[in-house]
């Protein structure tokens, strides 16, 4: 039985240097750990800005006591710079109801900023407000809760609401 390396000679093969690949492998491994970091920033992305991610809690959790409190840290809501959200809003509604919003013949300028346009629902929702009563830095933030019945004002973009921009009541 000939030997691998006395076959490959035979056969007209020749052994390459597997230096030359090392640079290409490490080139790879660089690329894919980028791949991989992009990827999961633009989900956080996604999750951070997307309305039914920050205040839709439809069917409304079933947590007693302290919900906006327990809410607030499961959902990680907080200010960009980590701190703590002055006023916090959750709607009780399905998500195609909030989605029919955008519908609405109740298009005005939006309160907060006048360059936008809102649209105001046509009926009132079942809401949580959550307003920080102590605390500065996230996670540790304390909630008074309010339940609310109230209009929405929304922004929106071709597939949907976009943000909410406040309530009525």
């Amino acid at each position: 039985m000939l030997s691998v390396r006395t076959r490959a000679k035979r056969a007209g093969v020749q052994a390459r240097d597997v230096k030359g690949i090392l640079p290409l492998m490490v080139l790879m491994v660089i690329v894919f750990l980028l791949l991989l970091f992009w990827e999961n920033e633009l989900t956080e992305d996604v999750v951070l800005t997307s309305i039914e991610q920050l205040h839709v809690d439809y069917p409304q959790n079933a947590v007693p006591l302290r919900y906006c409190n327990y809410m607030i840290l499961q959902r990680v809501i907080r200010e960009p710079d980590h701190r703590c959200r002055k006023v916090h809003v959750f709607i009780h509604e399905r998500p195609q109801k909030i989605n029919r919003v955008c519908t609405s013949s109740k298009k005005m300028p939006c309160p907060n900023d006048s360059d936008l346009f809102c649209f105001q629902s046509e009926t009132k929702f079942r809401m949580t407000v959550c307003q920080l009563i102590h605390g500065t830095t996230y996670p540790a933030c304390r909630y008074h809760i309010s339940p609310i019945k109230g209009f929405v004002l929304v922004t929106c973009d071709d597939l949907g609401p976009v943000d909410l921009q406040g309530y009525v009541e």
